[in-house]
């Protein structure tokens, strides 16, 4: 029936959720890999030259962060695909661990 004859029609929740995903589906994202950090003076950072060794914060054989805009949402390892650089996703950071990402930094 129509909304003319008194009822309203209401959606499926599954059917509305599946619309919301097409919806934010095409937001593009960017992903970036964090191999590791370090702090440097001003001084140490003008005598870097062609050749110079920057140490990170983070041991050789520990997984990489993988970031989403920002919050981290997963750990993985490099790989190599067709000449190329990748990662692959070894773990995946808990959904709450997530938001709490996200909200910190609002």
């Amino acid at each position: 029936m129509s909304e003319a004859q008194g009822t309203i029609e209401i959606t499926p929740a599954a059917e509305m959720s599946g619309r919301n995903y097409r919806m934010l589906a095409e937001i593009p994202l960017r992903v970036s890999v964090e191999v590791g950090s370090t702090a440097l003076k001003l001084s140490e950072l003008m005598d870097l030259a062609e050749g110079s060794v920057v140490e990170l914060d983070r041991q050789a054989h520990e997984l990489l962060d993988i970031m989403v805009n920002g919050t981290l949402v997963a750990k993985g390892e490099v790989v190599t695909v067709n000449g190329r650089f990748g990662v692959r996703v070894v773990d995946v950071v808990a959904t709450d661990a997530r938001l709490a990402g996200i909200e910190r930094r609002q």
